[in-house]
């Protein structure tokens, strides 16, 4: 019967160790992804704390005029795993700047090159789901039947997006974009 009993705490003593090391394990590596998708850092006062929206995006957060304030020379996925992500931005305004506005109840979007050059509106779909460009489930914009812009987070005070917005910084390369909100 003592032997029963001390080959059952043995078991149990395995099995009990075995469950705190798997935890532990989950801490170390739940601890390490959110170690790599924030990456953090200040742009002109504006703090680039760049980390993927979990979920759908509410549409009305886009609403309004934001400023360009960010621009990074490569894909989001790049960003992340850059141990350094200088900022590259220089404005290429000499009075103004580079603005873009959004009006989600109509659905459209108007990017604008040193507040005087003014583009015309193009209208967008939101949409949350399967981007067909980057093959990834996020909140996306669609517009001309072919172009996708891929909403990485919106907050009431910053806006991070990927793609081709302006056509002057996406000569250079420039993907991920990090704006302030103006009004």
């Amino acid at each position: 019967m003592k032997i029963i009993k001390i080959g059952f705490l043995l078991l149990f003593g395995f099995f009990l160790t075995s469950c705190v090391v798997a935890a532990a394990a989950k801490v170390v590596t739940t601890a390490a992804k959110v170690g790599i998708s924030a990456v953090k850092g200040t742009v002109k006062g504006v703090s680039w704390a760049v980390k993927k929206a979990e979920g759908k995006i509410d549409e009305d957060r886009l609403n309004g005029t934001w400023k360009v304030v960010g621009v990074y020379d490569g894909t989001y996925e790049q960003f992340v795993q850059d141990s350094d992500p200088a900022n590259n931005f220089k404005s290429e305004c000499a009075h103004g700047s580079e603005v873009i506005e959004f009006k989600s109840k109509r659905g459209k979007f108007q990017p604008v090159h040193c507040e005087s050059e003014k583009e015309d509106w193009v209208k967008y779909k939101f949409e949350f789901g399967k981007n067909p460009q980057t093959k990834n489930k996020e909140n996306y914009l669609k517009y001309n039947s072919v172009n996708y812009i891929s909403i990485i987070d919106v907050t009431s005070k910053t806006m991070v997006l990927e793609g081709n917005l302006m056509a002057s910084y996406a000569f250079s390369g420039g993907k991920l974009y990090l704006f302030e909100k103006v009004k």
